[in-house]
C-alpha cells in the first residue's frame, strides 16, 4: 500500500533517517518505537507529505486516505465540542453532493453503450461505497459514541472548544480523524492525555478497526494489545520486526546476542590468521599457505554489530536553597475558573520544606489547577493560599508547546533567560539532556514532544530552585529517560510536588500524596504502594474510572449444583435467540443482495421510463442496510 524507498533525512550536517525502507499493506498495525528525537514523527510527517525527504521517496496510491494525529497541533475556537466533531463528516458531505451530480448527469444521457456513460456509472459505484463506508449510521450518532469513548460527558458537547484543556482538544481532534476513517491512521502519541477508560477504549477500538495502523507510543502494555509489527529506529537505521512490541524486545536481545557470538568467532578467526601470516610470511616453504590466508581475509564478508544508542540522561539537579518550613500552605480554599464553575472545594493543603508530594486523580478534578494556584497563576475562589518564605519556584507546565518560543533555537531559549556564571555552563547543561553538536541549532518548532520536555527540564537547571512544581514531566518521555529523571528527583534536596499517572515513576519516589475525587482533595501519608493498599487498587489508572469497582458480599451465595443450573439455563436461552437473529440476518442479506442485482441490471441499461435518481438513492439504502447486517452477522459468528 506505502512504500518508503531509500529515504535519507538530514539536518545541516547531521544524519536523521539513512536510507531508510519499509512497506506498509493493508492489515499492518505497526508499532513505530525508538528513542525521543529518533525520527518518529519525521516519518508520518513524510508519508502526510508535511515534510520531504532529502533523497529518496514515498510511493502510495493516490486514493488512498490518511489521518495523522500528531503530538502538537492547532485547535480550533468558536464551535462546540459536537459541531466541531462534526465537521469530521465534510468530506462525506462533499461526496453525497458530488453522488447528486453525477445521478443528475446520467438521468440526461441516453448514450446508454457509450465509454463515457460507464464511466460515470464506475464513478458512482465508487462514491456510493466510500459513503456507505461511512454512513453506517447518523453522524451525530457516530460522533455522541466517540467522543463519550474518549471521556466526554453528554453535558460537556454543546460547550465551546476554547473551555477545553489542550488535551481535551487533543481528544476532539482524535475524535474526528477516527470518524474519517482513513485508510492509514497514524497516531503520535495519542495516550498522553487520555484517562484509563479512554485509553481502554481507544485499544478496543485500534484492535478492531478494519484498515493499517502507524503508532507511536512509550506506552508498552497498549502497543502489546494494539500492535502486530514493531518497526525499531535507532541511530538512523531501522530494524522491522513482524511481531508484537513484547516479543520484539525478546527478538532484539537474540539478534544483539547473535551478532555479538558470531562477530567475536569471526574476529577470533581473523586473528589467529593475521597471526599465522605475520608467523610464515617469509619462510619460503609456507608462502602458497601465507598467500591462500591472505586471499581469504581480503574476501571474507566482515561482519557487524548493530549500532546501539547508548547515549542517556545525566540529570543532577542544583542545590536547593533554603526556604521555610512551609512551603504551600491552603486553608479552606475553592478554586475554579468563575463562581459558576468550581474544580474542588473546601480544600485544606500543607507541603513541608523537603516533603515529595503528588497530586493523583481523574483528568480535570484539579491537579493542574492546584499546580496554577502554587504557581501563583490562578487565585482561588475563596479561601487562602500562599506560598512561604523564601520560596524560589521552578515551574514545569504539561504543555510545553505553550511555554517555550517555537522561533527560538535549543542554545537560545536558555540563553535568553540565563543570567551570571550559569551562562557558561549551558551547553554542558543542554548535553546532560542529551542536546550535542548541531542539535542545540535546532529550532524548537522541528523538536518533538520528548525533546520539548527534555528542554523544558533543562530550564530548571539554570536557577537553584528550592521547591520543583513538575505537571506530567514524563508524559512524552522514554522509560530510560524516566529512570533517570526520577533517580535525579530521588537525589533533590528541595521540595517536590508533582502531578502523574506512573505508578512506577512515583513509587519510592514520593512520600505523600493528595487525591483528587469529587470536587474533594484528601490527604494520604506514605508511598504510592502505601496508598494502593488502602484504596484497594492495583494502580492509579484505576483512579480514573468514572465507576470504581466496589467488592460487596453477595446477598446470598449459590450452590454448585443452583450456579451450574442456572448457568446452563441462560447459556441455552442467548444461543436459541442468537441462532435466530443469524438466520434471520441471512434472510435478510439475501433478500437485499436480490434486489441490489435486479437495480444494478436495470441501471446498466435503463429505459426512458426509470427514475435513475430515485433508482440510485435506493441502491444506496440497500447498500448501507447490507453492510449493517453483514457485519452484525459476522460479530455473530464469530
Amino acid at each position: 500500500m506505502i512504500s518508503v524507498d531509500d529515504v535519507t533525512v538530514s539536518y545541516g550536517g547531521f544524519v536523521l533517517l539513512d536510507r531508510i525502507n519499509f512497506h506498509i499493506s493493508e492489515t499492518d498495525k505497526i508499532g513505530l518505537v525508538g528513542k525521543n528525537g529518533a525520527g518518529k514523527s519525521t516519518i508520518m510527517k513524510m508519508i502526510c507529505g508535511l515534510q520531504n525527504p532529502v533523497s529518496g521517496q514515498i510511493d502510495k496510491p493516490n486514493h488512498l486516505s490518511v489521518g495523522y494525529l500528531p503530538q502538537i497541533m492547532e485547535h480550533h475556537r468558536g464551535r462546540t465540542v459536537l459541531e466541531e466533531t462534526l465537521s469530521a463528516f465534510d468530506e462525506s458531505n462533499a461526496l453525497e453532493r458530488e453522488v447528486a451530480e453525477v445521478t443528475a448527469q446520467l438521468s440526461e444521457r441516453t448514450d446508454y453503450e457509450s465509454s463515457e456513460y460507464l464511466s460515470l456509472i464506475e464513478t458512482l459505484n465508487d462514491l456510493n461505497d466510500r459513503l456507505s463506508a461511512s454512513h453506517s449510521e447518523p453522524p451525530e450518532v457516530q460522533a455522541r459514541r466517540t467522543l463519550k469513548g474518549l471521556g466526554f460527558k453528554e453535558d460537556e458537547l454543546l460547550r465551546n472548544t476554547e473551555t477545553f484543556s489542550q488535551g481535551w482538544n487533543m481528544r476532539i481532534e482524535l475524535a474526528k480523524i477516527l470518524l474519517r476513517r482513513p485508510d492509514l491512521l497514524m497516531l503520535d502519541e495519542p495516550t498522553n492525555h487520555l484517562d484509563i477508560e479512554s485509553i481502554e477504549w481507544l485499544e478496543d477500538y485500534l484492535k478492531n478497526r478494519k484498515g493499517s495502523l502507524l503508532l507511536v507510543s512509550h506506552d508498552r502494555k497498549f502497543l502489546d494489545n494494539v500492535c502486530n509489527r514493531t518497526i525499531e529506529i535507532m541511530l538512523g537505521h531501522i530494524h522491522d520486526y513482524k511481531v508484537p512490541y513484547s516479543k520484539y524486545l525478546e527478538l532484539r536481545a537474540e539478534r544483539i546476542q547473535q551478532q555479538t557470538a558470531a562477530y567475536e568467532n569471526q574476529q577470533r578467526m581473523i586473528q589467529k590468521t593475521e597471526e599465522f601470516i605475520q608467523a610464515f610470511r617469509y619462510k619460503p616453504t609456507k608462502s602458497n599457505q601465507v598467500q591462500s590466508r591472505i586471499k581469504a581475509l581480503e574476501k571474507l564478508d566482515r561482519l557487524e554489530i548493530d549500532e546501539t544508542d547508548n547515549a542517556t540522561l545525566t540529570v543532577k539537579f542544583p542545590p536547593a536553597p533554603r526556604s521555610g518550613d512551609v512551603v504551600f500552605k491552603a486553608e479552606d480554599i475553592s478554586v475554579g475558573y468563575e463562581p459558576g464553575k468550581v474544580v474542588f472545594s473546601n480544600a485544606d493543603i500543607e507541603i513541608k520544606r523537603g516533603e515529595k508530594v503528588a497530586l493523583v486523580g481523574r483528568n480535570g478534578e484539579g491537579k493542574t489547577t492546584l499546580m496554577r494556584v502554587i504557581s501563583g497563576e490562578l487565585t482561588p475562589l475563596c479561601g487562602e493560599a500562599r506560598t512561604g518564605h523564601n520560596v524560589r519556584l521552578g515551574y514545569f507546565a504539561q504543555n510545553q508547546e505553550d511555554v517555550l518560543d517555537r522561533n527560538e533555537t535549543v542554545f537560545s531559549t536558555l540563553d535568553r533567560i540565563a543570567v551570571g556564571d550559569i551562562r557558561t555552563k549551558l551547553r554542558d547543561i543542554l548535553a546532560q539532556f542529551l542536546f550535542r553538536g548541531e542539535d542545540i541549532d535546532k529550532r524548537v518548532s522541528v523538536l518533538s514532544g520528548g525533546e520539548r520536555a527534555r528542554l523544558g527540564m533543562a530550564k530548571l537547571m539554570l536557577q537553584n530552585y528550592n521547591l520543583l512544581a513538575l505537571d506530567e514531566p514524563t508524559n512524552h518521555m522514554d522509560i530510560k529517560s524516566k529512570d533517570i529523571l526520577k533517580q535525579a528527583l530521588k537525589c533533590y534536596d528541595g521540595t517536590l510536588v508533582i502531578v502523574s499517572h506512573d505508578r512506577d515513576f512515583l513509587d519510592g519516589l514520593v512520600e505523600k500524596i493528595y487525591e483528587f475525587r469529587d470536587g474533594r482533595v484528601r490527604e494520604h501519608l506514605g508511598s504510592v504502594s502505601d496508598f494502593l493498599a488502602r484504596r484497594k487498587i492495583e494502580n492509579l489508572a484505576e483512579l480514573e474510572r468514572t465507576n470504581p469497582v466496589v467488592e460487596e458480599k453477595p446477598a446470598r451465595v449459590e450452590t454448585a449444583n443452583e450456579l451450574s443450573y442456572n448457568d446452563l439455563r441462560e447459556k441455552s436461552k442467548e444461543d436459541r435467540k442468537k441462532r435466530n437473529r443469524i438466520s434471520y440476518l441471512e434472510c435478510e442479506i439475501a433478500k437485499l443482495e436480490k434486489k441490489m442485482k435486479g437495480i444494478e441490471g436495470i441501471l446498466a441499461s435503463p429505459s426512458q421510463d426509470d427514475d435513475i435518481m430515485e433508482l440510485t438513492r435506493t441502491y444506496l439504502e440497500c447498500r448501507r442496510d447490507l453492510d449493517a447486517k453483514t457485519e452484525e452477522w459476522g460479530t455473530l459468528i464469530d
